[in-house]
């Protein structure tokens, strides 16, 4: 059976858990060459071994700290002389930094924040545009959040921000290229999802009362798609084959 990502080279950030793992299995399902981006090698040779148990294919595992940022310049330089070209780039890594006050914000918190959420994937868009350039239909989405768009969330203000940032900056790229290329930028919004970065978040909420990561991977590959023509949209996630327990 052909895949909607069929023969696709596509280049997932923060793939070892979450979202980004279970976006990970998804795309090699749906027959993409997924290269997966994450600091811990472990748990990316985790997903590698999943992933082969479910296609017969292997992951390209790249386990890299994505402020490291020479180090993402070789990453594109790596797949451009591999594959010469990058059909998706799922910007998903993101860090949710201290909730507080914005008068208490540690500075280093803060400009972790932004080192991830923004300047990263400022980054990765510079060095992965020449080969999104080279594709029949590249694809860029980044995951975002729905406090970038919320009038002053009190507590949240340095993830809100880097969010916020991020989106002004990928619709800022999508318009850049929408005449030029056949790449399409979006930002992805996945909503209220069970994952780690939630649970530190809001501790005393039940994970069991929110769809996990893999309820929302469709959206994911709609987007990635070569049918996808919208751009430098916030789309927000789709759930699909989860329902709320009852009570």
């Amino acid at each position: 059976m052909t895949g909607r990502l069929q023969d696709r080279i596509c280049l997932i950030t923060g793939a070892s858990r979450g979202i980004g793992r279970a976006v990970a299995l998804r795309f090699a399902d749906e027959g993409a060459t997924v290269i997966a981006l994450a600091k811990t090698q472990g748990a990316l040779e985790e997903l590698d071994d999943e992933i082969k148990a479910r296609t017969g294919r292997n992951a390209v595992l790249v386990a890299e700290d994505l402020t490291d940022y020479d180090k993402i310049d070789q990453v594109g330089a790596a797949l451009y002389q591999r594959y010469g070209r990058l059909d998706a780039l799922v910007g998903n890594a993101g860090v949710l930094g201290m909730l507080a006050p914005v008068g208490h914000i540690g500075i280093k918190e803060w400009q972790s924040c932004m080192d991830v959420n923004v300047t990263a994937n400022w980054r990765l868009i510079r060095a992965m545009d020449p080969l999104l350039r080279q594709s029949d239909a590249g694809r860029a989405l980044f995951v975002t959040s729905g406090v970038a768009g919320a009038d002053g969330r009190p507590y949240w203000g340095a993830y809100a921000a880097s969010k916020a940032a991020l989106e002004c900056l990928v619709k800022t790229y999508a318009h850049e290229v929408e005449n030029t290329t056949a790449i399409k930028a979006n930002i992805l919004d996945p909503g209220r999802i069970r994952t780690r970065m939630r649970a530190t978040a809001y501790p005393g909420e039940n994970p069991e009362t929110l769809p996990p990561p893999e309820a929302i991977t469709g959206t994911f590959v709609d987007m990635a798609s070569p049918e996808w023509t919208d751009t430098a949209q916030v789309v927000k996630a789709k759930i699909e084959g989860w329902e709320k327990p009852a009570g």
